[in-house]
């Protein structure tokens, strides 16, 4: 069954589009022709925001797009304008992550390491809770249930028909870091199990023992998506918002690092053995 594209898709579909149309005009020329600023069409090039009809129309004029092309545009960003299931949640998700989990619901590839907690998809509903409660952001009972769900709710993905490939690279102290405490724990590290058994999602570790590696900075997701013009994006997360980065030099280091973290770690089934002994207190 073919994946139907969701409004963040279409808005980056949108996007690509408009690039093509302002061809070698730079941004701050078309931006200035229409007293925008260089960073209000910038995001919207890059799906970081949508855009308004009446400024679709000038920027068309400014293209001078003929009636059949001018209406095809207009259409996706008619699609691209309704609301995908998260944004429901648009009150209690910072924008940062409510627009990666756009990307994350049509990516087919998901490459994430992790230096602190197990990633969101592979979480249990009682381990997100214990995370999204440490933050200490979000105390109102309503808000911080709101927050669990939509990362229960996310996980939909893994089982949608065909399913992302998810790699997760998972630092060693990922497991020891007792978040929520022991049963919760040890339940967690029996969900990580269970989804190496899954034929699109490898789970390995980096031990302790590999000791320094090229991704001290932090944790960090590579996404990659089936159109010829979606390139792949990293996002890395910040306790005050996400980045996401796209520049072929920046993705050429992320991928270069997570291709030396994969080497060190754990295989596969090293990794389930390993997570096992964690679990039962036996290392």
């Amino acid at each position: 069954m073919a994946v139907k594209p969701s409004p963040p898709t279409l808005r980056r579909q949108l996007g690509a589009e408009l690039r093509r149309l302002r061809g070698d005009r730079t941004v701050a020329d078309v931006a200035a022709g229409l007293g925008w600023s260089e960073s209000k069409l910038s995001r919207i090039e890059t799906a970081h925001t949508g855009i308004r009809p009446k400024d679709l129309d000038r920027l068309l004029d400014v293209y001078a797009l003929a009636q059949d092309a001018r209406a095809r545009i207009q259409a996706l960003a008619g699609q691209a304008r309704q609301r995908a299931w998260w944004e429901a949640y648009g009150d209690v998700l910072p924008n940062a992550y409510e627009t990666y989990i756009g990307f994350e619901a049509e990516a087919t590839s998901i490459y994430n390491y992790e230096a602190q907690i197990v990633p969101g998809l592979l979480q249990t509903a009682e381990y997100a809770s214990a995370v999204i409660a440490a933050d200490g952001v979000y105390q109102d009972e309503e808000v911080h249930s709101q927050r669990v769900a939509v990362r229960m709710a996310r996980q939909a993905v893994l089982t949608r028909n065909p399913s992302p490939q998810l790699v997760v690279v998972l630092d060693e102290a990922v497991l020891r870091r007792q978040v929520g405490g022991e049963d919760v724990m040890r339940r967690q590290l029996g969900r990580l199990v269970e989804a190496n058994d899954r034929k699109m999602i490898t789970v390995q570790v980096l031990p302790f023992s590999v000791g320094a590696h090229r991704a001290l900075a932090g944790s960090f997701v590579i996404m990659e998506f089936a159109g010829d013009s979606d390139h792949p994006l990293v996002y890395s997360e910040g306790m005050t918002g996400g980045v996401f980065r796209s520049r072929a030099d920046e993705l050429r280091s992320y991928w270069m690092s997570f291709e030396s973290l994969r080497t060190a770690s754990l295989t596969p089934r090293q990794s389930v053995e390993f997570i096992q002994a964690v679990a039962q207190g036996d290392i």
